[in-house]
């Protein structure tokens, strides 16, 4: 990424009905706060906003089942937010909502420059009306039995059952769900972003970071699933997307636009220019130029989200700021993969999530314990898991065993053998230690160790490998370990007080170091670390920056005899019954799922067997583990994707005809079989290199047959 003066980072604004679990913060949140604070930490001129989106027809559905009114339902799930990622420790510097006025103006405001510069086309359309209730009637006001798979109670955009995305239209026997009653289909006029028109430009700077003559980004800096996923739906075709609803929850059309009577702004349209208007919540509160972060060719914006909001944060946000046109365009949108739970997708409707704020309650004062294993498991590339087991043993095998066990040691043997104060030692005397003598530059070279691992740490986070980062810093506690079991202070100090001091010393720079650089993933153990170091509270302003300016002079983080304090313990181990609490009450939610299904699904009738093959012509047939890291449909071919596989040693083109089950962009980033040795034939033109395996059922629906976690690609498959 090239050098910029300021940073504006988001973090994608939470849908106001429901609270937040793991795989938000896992998604969008952690990543983020990790990449703000360090930059903090390094003196950037840095600002992370964010804010609960409050509008939609899903909130307004919500508040008819409660029989309340929507502003119930988003100003208890505002605060909410607020008051959990303040306790997880996401540090935004502005947490705004777009219910507030200021959103409402800034949003009416952006929409009024569109039109009067003839950015919109205007069309008229036929949707759904409930005569009953005298509306029109949003997607998700649409319920009706699914064309693709027959599921009974699919919404009007989409089908949660087989995940195809339709029209309301495409739906059998529709039912509003507002009076139970078929709607019937009635004229009304919207306001269209021509996406079609903006494609070309769209395709040069998302491939090639370039617009107007100017590079704007490097794609190289991108995931490439998110490229991949933006150039699959380029393939496909941008079409125009209207940018207003007929609703009567949300952002007005402005008054002053004829026609603007019972009009909402499209939530795709307000909704992101809440970053906007929470960045001028938070210019006005601190007397700053908010103009300077979002129209200021030297500013940096960065999107965090999940791989869900990908499309519209890399497209349709894109083009709507390109189209009023005194906005800058994002540098990167470092887009997480999914995160399951239990060997199972998230669910929020089925209630099968682990709830941030319950898990602060149940399990509280451990906040950096959950903040580790999120960002340890981030899907950061592709879809990860959580496990109660697997949390576990990160506290007790790395975070108690490794880290705390070395703080604690340091502190102790500093309290016990220099009355809590820093040693100093003589340079220039040679040292021993339990194998010999040492160099005499030992402590120098082992800080210049030191410094190096932390540049490697630093390294990672620009380049949004946060996984990286944390395994780095977690290394360097195990050197700090391996330093002290290697010299056995405890052993040497009457023989060689000397050595000791040295060693010591040394191990008290590593503690401090750690302090600092573990800021960003665990900023509760980063406190306890500088009271236990006797040092200021961290205010991230600067202080990895000058950390690492000392260390290059060659000076110590904490000098010779500095105080330090009593030891504590920054971790405690995880205990089986706080697990066994925890995985009890996911099996509980899973039975009263099922108390709730209605009816048992059928049996349905096996296919029959087919004829028998010998051992030797099976073990012909080479599989291999891969990933689809492109996918596009094929001109003419409404059943052919063509894919691009990943086998870690080279790359392979497959069609695959799974166009009626998959939308491209749902399988980039999926680890698949790969039949690797088939013969290749050429489909639509195309040659196709090996075939991927499939699972289908009864109903003819088909379903990946994928690896477990953390396969790499390329392994054969027996």
């Amino acid at each position: 990424m090239r050098q910029f003066k300021r940073f504006l980072v988001t973090s994608a604004l939470p849908y106001a009905n429901g609270p937040l679990h793991i795989g938000h913060l896992a998604g969008a949140y952690l990543s983020a706060d990790v990449y703000v604070r360090f930059q903090r930490l390094m003196n950037k001129d840095i600002v992370f906003i964010c804010g609960s989106d409050e509008h939609g027809a899903a909130i307004t559905i919500k508040a008819l089942k409660e029989g309340s009114h929507p502003q119930q339902i988003v100003d208890k799930y505002h605060e909410l937010f607020k008051e959990t990622f303040e306790r997880i420790g996401v540090s935004f510097d502005m947490y705004h909502r777009t219910s507030a006025p200021l959103h409402h103006e800034t949003s009416q405001e952006f929409f009024s420059k569109l039109y009067k510069t003839g950015q919109f086309e205007e069309k008229e359309s036929e949707q759904y009306f409930d005569e009953e209730a005298q509306q029109f009637l949003a997607d998700r006001y649409i319920m009706g039995t699914c064309p693709k798979c027959g599921h009974k109670e699919a919404y009007g955009d989409q089908c949660e059952n087989c995940g195809t995305a339709h029209s309301p239209t495409d739906l059998i026997d529709p039912i509003s769900k507002l009076s139970g009653k078929k709607p019937v289909l009635k004229t009304t006029v919207h306001w269209y972003l021509p996406l079609d028109k903006y494609e070309p430009w769209l395709r040069t700077w998302i491939e090639t970071g370039y617009l107007d003559d100017q590079q704007l980004h490097d794609p190289n800096d991108w995931k490439n699933h998110v490229l991949g996923q933006c150039k699959s739906w380029l393939d496909g075709g941008l079409q125009p997307r209207a940018m207003t609803r007929d609703l009567d929850w949300g952002v007005d059309v402005p008054k002053d636009i004829p026609g603007h009577e019972g009009k909402k702004l499209y939530v795709w349209m307000d909704a992101p220019i809440g970053y906007i208007s929470s960045t001028k919540q938070w210019a006005a509160d601190h007397k700053k130029n908010w103009k300077k972060y979002w129209q200021d060719e030297d500013s940096a914006l960065i999107h965090f989200i999940g791989k869900d909001n990908i499309v519209f944060h890399c497209l349709i946000f894109p083009a709507i700021l390109k189209a009023h046109g005194d906005y800058i365009l994002p540098v990167n949108v470092p887009a997480n993969q999914f995160m399951n739970l239990e060997g199972r997708k998230i669910s929020t409707s089925r209630n099968w999530a682990v709830w941030v704020h319950e898990y602060l309650d149940e399990i509280p004062n451990r906040q950096d314990e959950l903040r580790y294993t999120m960002i340890k498991n981030m899907p950061e590339q592709k879809d990860s898991e959580f496990t109660w087991k697997g949390y576990q043993d990160a506290v007790n095998s790395e975070l108690v065993n490794n880290l705390a066990n070395f703080v604690n040691r340091v502190v102790v043997l500093t309290n016990k053998y220099y009355d809590g104060k820093v040693p100093d030692f003589d340079e220039s005397l040679d040292i021993y230690g339990p194998e010999g003598q040492m160099d005499s530059s030992y402590h120098d070279s082992e800080m210049l160790r030191l410094f190096d691992d932390v540049h490697e740490m630093c390294d990672y986070v620009r380049a949004f490998d946060f996984r990286s980062g944390l395994k780095t810093l977690m290394e360097i506690s195990t050197k700090g370990n391996q330093i002290l079991q290697f010299n056995e202070p405890w052993k040497q100090i009457k023989e060689d007080p000397d050595t000791v001091k040295v060693v010591m010393h040394l191990c008290l720079q590593y503690v401090a170091v750690i302090g600092v650089i573990c800021r960003p993933y665990m900023p509760f153990t980063s406190d306890k670390i500088r009271v236990l170091l006797g040092q200021k509270p961290i205010l991230e302003k600067g202080e990895l920056e000058k950390m690492l300016d000392k260390m290059a002079e060659g000076e110590s983080v904490l000098k010779a005899k500095h105080k330090i304090g009593a030891p504590i313990h920054l971790f405690t181990r995880i205990e089986d019954e706080v697990v066994h609490t925890q995985i009890e009450k996911l099996k509980a939610t899973d039975q009263q799922n099922q108390d709730v299904t209605s009816e048992a699904p059928e049996i349905q009738e096996a296919a029959p067997i087919k004829d028998e093959v010998t051992y030797e012509d099976f073990v012909k047939m080479d599989i291999r583990t891969a990933t689809i890291i492109q996918a596009e449909r094929i001109e003419k071919a409404d059943k052919l994707l063509k894919l691009t596989l990943d086998l870690g040693f080279e790359q392979r083109t497959v069609v695959s005809g799974i166009a009626a089950h998959y939308h491209p962009e749902e399988v980039i980033g999926k680890k698949v079989s790969l039949l690797a040795n088939l013969a290749p034939r050429k489909m639509r033109g195309v040659e196709s290199q090996g075939m991927i395996l499939m699972a289908e059922n009864s109903d003819g629906k088909l379903s990946f047959i994928s690896p477990d976690t953390g396969w790499e690609n390329g392994q054969i498959i027996k």
